[in-house]
């Protein structure tokens, strides 16, 4: 069952208004808009009922249904033909380089949508890079070593989940983890799925539905203050990563087998 907040946020979109637009309609600050789909406040009775009614439903609908629901394989941000990433552009119409710091990754996860947010995040622009569009996120943590926390990594949009390319490294958007930056296997065509395996060893391999990923960046550039220690690099290849994920899946498929016996 979904949160109010992610109903507002999943049915916003829907009727394809920005946060900006959203809270003019409703009559209040952008930033309470924010505030609502993040979970760190709750609409008042009066305000919920505005909502439903700008949504064009009841408000036993807004309240008691899940209207995050899609296609389970697919998140709603690929394929639908209605939502396309939000980018800024410079003096000569050429697409920025949009920088999300650590610091504003919370707000992104609300915010990626929304051209305002946007416009006030950070942006520079890397004439190496071919045409496309590239976003930027500084990483926190230890678990891609080499690269340090603090490194930022240079992603291009991927515009179709189905289009990640096994053992290759992304930034993913996703609902429930946050912001990650990990070595992705893709599964969607089987299950639904997408394995994240962190080069760092330490760190055991997990699962993502893709349903949950809003955005996806194919790595492309890093850059970091610091040099990488050589001694720090795992020696861990793509083959061996995809061992562990194998082993996990293994697993998971003995734990669901065993679980259904006990049934």
């Amino acid at each position: 069952m979904a949160s109010i907040s992610e109903n507002i946020r999943a049915l916003r979109k829907k009727i394809q208004l920005t946060q900006g637009e959203f809270a003019e309609k409703l009559d209040i600050k952008r930033s309470l808009v924010g505030a609502y789909e993040e979970g760190r406040a709750e609409p008042r009775a009066e305000l919920l009922q505005k909502m439903a009614s700008l949504f064009g439903i009841t408000m036993e609908s807004f309240i008691s249904i899940d209207h995050t629901k899609s296609d389970p394989k697919l998140p709603p941000n690929y394929n639908r033909g209605k939502e396309v990433v939000v980018v800024t552009v410079d003096s000569q119409r050429k697409e920025n380089i949009e920088f999300v710091p650590v610091k504003a990754s919370a707000g992104y996860l609300s915010g990626f949508a929304d051209t305002e947010y946007i416009k006030e995040l950070p942006r520079f622009n890397l004439p190496i890079l071919k045409q496309g569009t590239y976003r930027a996120f500084e990483i926190k943590g230890d678990s891609m070593l080499p690269l340090l926390p603090g490194s930022v990594i240079v992603g291009e949009y991927v515009e179709n989940l189905k289009d990640i390319k096994s053992g290759k490294t992304y930034i993913l958007v996703t609902q429930h983890e946050g912001i990650v930056y990990k070595r992705v296997f893709n599964y969607l065509d089987e299950n639904g799925k997408l394995f994240l395996v962190s080069d760092n060893r330490q760190y055991a391999p997990y699962q993502v539905d893709g349903e949950d990923v809003f955005e996806a960046w194919l790595a492309k550039a890093y850059i970091s203050v610091q040099f990488p220690d050589v001694e720090t690099k795992p020696d861990v290849s793509v083959d061996q990563l995809a061992s562990v994920v194998l082993d996990l899946q293994k697993e998971l498929f003995q734990l669901k087998s065993e679980k259904n016996k006990k049934k």
